[in-house]
């Protein structure tokens, strides 16, 4: 019977669409991070595409939105969509590990990025003082999409900048690391039965 059974597989499709953006998320968590991403900002295409392949994610990823008006709605959106089939591809919780950090390096720049798949979102964010604007990215969006990604995936997660100089490895480090802890947090533990909690729910 073992041998009939197939592992469910953790993947999901959602879609998205308001006056202000169009977003379409194919996520699959036990993948080999190969990511086809389209947002419309160039670096944070790349930003995407750093977090999906750090964390065995494969991705495809396309945003029609407003970029007239200015990359905001689009990188929230893309956070809110991506979360919600985040939370839709990891099914009950059943065996995962939950908990996850990872301190990331880069260069002169120093990221921690910690996760918790709680039920209960949250954000804690620190990235410390950074330039306005990478190329046509505004760092400011870094924090809206965290907070996006996390209150719709249904997660608990803490980024700080430690230190560091230069902004596009400061972003860069906290993509990467939560790249990592997404791929370490929902990794199945064979000594875990059932729902990792005491409450016997997540």
């Amino acid at each position: 019977m073992g041998d009939v059974l197939k592992k469910r597989e953790r993947k999901a499709e959602v879609t998205r669409e308001t006056g202000e953006t169009k977003v379409s998320v194919w996520l699959n968590l036990d993948g080999t991070g190969q990511a086809k991403i389209d947002s419309g900002i160039g670096f944070f295409d790349h930003m995407l595409n750093l977090m999906a392949v750090h964390g065995l994610l494969d991705l495809e990823l396309a945003c029609d939105g407003d970029l007239e008006v200015d990359g905001h709605h689009s990188v929230e959106d893309i956070g809110i969509t991506l979360g919600q089939a985040f939370k839709e591809a990891l099914g009950d919780k059943s065996g995962i590990r939950r908990y996850a950090s990872f301190y990331l390096p880069m260069d002169e720049t120093l990221a921690l990025v910690a996760l918790d798949i709680s039920g209960r979102p949250f954000l804690v964010y620190d990235g410390g003082e950074m330039a306005p604007m990478i190329g046509g990215y505004d760092t400011e969006l870094t924090e809206e999409f965290l907070r996006a990604f996390a209150f719709n995936a249904g997660v608990t997660l803490h980024v700080k900048v430690l230190y560091g100089t230069n902004s596009h490895h400061k972003v860069e480090a906290i993509f990467k690391a939560l790249g990592h802890v997404l791929r370490n947090a929902t990794e199945k533990d064979p000594r875990v039965d059932g729902i990792p909690s005491t409450k016997g729910m997540l």
